[in-house]
């Protein structure tokens, strides 16, 4: 940034219109923030990829079944066995159920909207255990677009009628799955941003060892909330953004844990600055000029690194692209502005009771991170090739990773009743009715497509077919978890099936056909996207250092760490916390905000030392550079890392494990990478890391005794 534009900013009388222009901002986002989760779309169909093969089924499905139709499951269950009482009552309830708004009008051809035990027997499927201890009723909801949004208020209803006195009920089903998923994301918009901002102002109060200074940031962060979500609320309403209780979560951490990052390093700077400028005005102007680079370099790889997701065939991946790169951009954008316009405002006082006071002295020549860069002067090539040999051991533990996707039963931290309803079922020998595959072929083919399902393995008999104009729908329930193993395996086999089938053009559909093709499109988007990322990230780096060799370095340094982040998690995962697997886009989100996040760290230490290099050389400037950022990179990285693990408080495997992955690559990246690998390697090479720049091309090895008067002569 300019210095000029930087002394601007915050200048004696600007300062002022900076603080109010985001106050009105703040207080006028907050309402509309608030609305966020109001425009939500947690439906599985939003998820979908467009070229899909359910997808296109599901274009098809619309003569047979409402495109919104949620198929709801209520399993009764007593030990020792239902009593005719119970089945009289769970007859009863059926006509109840049948009463709730919402309910479908069953189309022409189709089976009733609820179909309760008796009537299950005469439509042909057993809906009572051999053994009597447990029956189910389906009713299928019409809810519209908002039905996934419903579900919670509806499963309540079902619970109120559905009592059985001394026995047990479970609303199960896909509507009961939508009801627990909405569960899972309750409260997200509160409990989730406490936690995270528990979390953060402990960590500053430690870091800043002022009982004041934190407000600032935190302030800041908050007002970047509030304006991105409401940003997003418009795109979302208005011009068809899909968000999601996932993209949601992600979009509170991101932007509480990187606005705190770039304040942690604009504080630092400007601390510097106020030893050497007797006048606070030009200490900020100078630490802005300074520092917005790195900021917005490290803001632009991230945002640019999020908006890469837009090439995702899923569109929830896609949909978290813009999200991000929202609140990543807005956030650069307060802690450039508002948090300096604060900082000058309240002036030297509100770093009590550490008041950097002009010429006094730098506290970092004898911290932590001046020692370890000490220590590696006199061994820079030992210390880097065996730290990288220790990072690529711990990619061994990619092995142990297995992103083939989760069962229903394995996606959560705790067990909900959809879970344990769908367990009942199985122990019985029932099939939830909810689960079927769906077939659309072309008229006149119905004979030979249900003829093609008969028999397969893990799927009932077919429903009598149902002919719509020149389109015919077969449907036939499969006997496993939806999103298991086993039912990928049976729709695979249902699909060669019905697509041997001459003239049919058949298309399979449904719930397990669904997550089938999700993991076949996050399976695609890891191979696809990735390296999109790895591209991006690259010309931004040479952009910022001007030179070649350094980003390619410095790529490879994050990649490493990513794997090293993946396998160690992949061992927590299998050993300690026990996770069945992954999602099968865990490793592309992990890797989006691991490379992204990563590389900021990188971006912070070697703007710094090109900075240096300038008036000590690549060798000498290294070591300054890592003395003087060492501390606030490290608190930087915690307050990262620690907001990602709070994703962990919401009972979703998927963001549980993102968060532990993501929390323990920046701890690596910042404690080990760019502190230890990262320096090292600067100080091996020296000059020659600027390929092919010639900015220090007479650089020399530095001795410790250089070093040591080195950091005297600096600080």
């Amino acid at each position: 940034m300019n210095r000029q534009l930087a002394g601007t900013l915050t200048g004696r009388a600007t300062k002022w219109v900076v603080l109010v222009t985001w106050l009105l901002l703040g207080v006028g986002s907050a309402f509309f923030a608030s609305k966020l989760a109001d425009v939500q779309n947690n439906e599985a169909s939003s998820w979908l990829p467009q070229s899909a093969e359910s997808t296109r089924a599901f274009e098809k499905l619309e003569p047979f079944q409402d495109p919104n139709a949620i198929p709801t499951t209520i399993v009764y269950e007593r030990d020792g066995g239902l009593t005719d009482e119970d089945l009289a009552a769970i007859e009863e309830h059926a006509k109840e159920f049948a009463g709730i708004e919402g309910v479908a009008v069953a189309k022409e051809g189709r089976p009733p909207s609820v179909i309760s035990p008796a009537l299950a027997e005469q439509v042909g499927f057993p809906a009572i255990s051999d053994n009597g201890e447990v029956a189910q009723t389906t009713v299928t909801f019409d809810l519209g677009s908002e039905g996934w949004n419903k579900m919670p208020g509806i499963a309540d209803e079902l619970r109120d009628i559905a009592d059985l006195d001394g026995g047990d009920v479970y609303i199960a089903g896909v509507g009961g799955s939508a009801a627990d998923s909405a569960e899972a994301f309750g409260g997200i918009d509160t409990t989730l941003l406490a936690a995270t901002l528990g979390i953060v102002i402990l960590i500053l109060l430690f870091t800043y060892r002022s009982p004041i200074l934190w407000i600032l940031p935190i302030f800041s962060a908050i007002v970047a909330l509030f304006v991105s979500q409401a940003l997003i609320y418009f795109l979302a309403k208005y011009a068809d953004l899909t968000v999601n209780g996932q993209s949601y979560a992600i979009l509170t951490i991101l932007v509480i844990g990187a606005g705190t990052d770039y304040a942690l390093l604009l504080v630092a700077r400007y601390r510097e600055e106020l030893r050497r400028h007797e006048d606070r005005h030009e200490a900020m102007a100078f630490a802005l000029h300074r520092a917005a680079p790195a900021l917005f370099a490290s803001a632009a790889t991230v945002a640019l690194g999020m908006l890469c997701l837009l090439f995702a065939e899923m569109n929830s991946t896609a949909g978290l692209g813009p999200v991000a790169a929202i609140g990543i951009a807005v956030t650069f954008l307060v802690m450039i502005t508002l948090l300096p316009a604060l900082l000058v405002i309240t002036g030297r006082w509100i770093f009590w009771p550490r008041r950097p006071g002009f010429r006094s002295p730098e506290p970092t020549e004898n911290g932590m991170w001046a020692k370890v860069g000490r220590w590696i002067v006199p061994r820079p090539r030992q210390v880097w090739v065996v730290t990288s040999i220790l990072l690529a051991i711990a990619c061994l533990g990619l092995l142990r990773l297995d992103t083939n996707g989760l069962a229903t039963e394995d996606s959560y931290t705790k067990e909900f009743q959809s879970i344990t309803g769908q367990k009942a079922l199985v122990d019985a020998g029932l099939i939830d009715q909810s689960n079927t595959v769906m077939v659309v072929a072309n008229a006149g083919s119905e004979d030979a497509v249900t003829e093609a399902l008969t028999g397969l393995d893990n799927v009932q008999p077919p429903k009598p077919a149902v002919t719509q104009g020149d389109v015919t729908f077969v449907e036939a329930a499969i006997g496993s978890d939806p999103a298991s193993p086993a039912a990928f395996e049976t729709v695979e086999s249902v699909r060669d099936a019905v697509h041997a089938v001459d003239g049919a053009d058949a298309l399979v559909g449904g719930n397990s056909a669904f997550y089938l093709d999700t993991k076949d499109a996050a399976n695609r988007d890891n191979l696809v996207i990735i390296p999109i990322i790895l591209l991006v990230v690259f010309l931004i780096l040479m952009a910022l250092l001007r030179s070649v060799l350094a980003p390619v370095i410095l790529i490879a340094t994050v990649v490493l760490s990513f794997g090293a982040a993946l396998g160690i998690s992949a061992l927590l995962f299998d050993y300690v916390f026990g996770f069945e697997g992954s999602d099968p886009g865990f490793p592309l989100f992990s890797f989006v905000f691991l490379v992204a996040l990563g590389i900021d760290y990188n971006i912070f230490l070697m703007t710094r030392v090109r900075e240096e290099t300038m008036h000590h050389g690549t060798r000498k400037g290294a070591l300054v550079a890592l003395t003087s950022t060492g501390g606030v990179i490290t608190s930087a990285g915690l307050v990262l890392a620690a907001t990602f693990l709070v994703l962990g408080t919401i009972p979703v495997v998927f963001l549980a494990q993102l968060g532990v992955a993501v929390a323990l690559g920046v701890i690596l990246d910042t404690m080990i990478v760019r502190s230890v690998l990262v320096t090292a390697i600067n100080m091996d090479l020296g000059g020659k890391i600027w390929w092919p720049s010639k900015i220090d091309s007479d650089d020399s090895p530095l001795t410790v005794a250089e070093a040591e008067e080195r950091l005297e002569t600096v600080h």
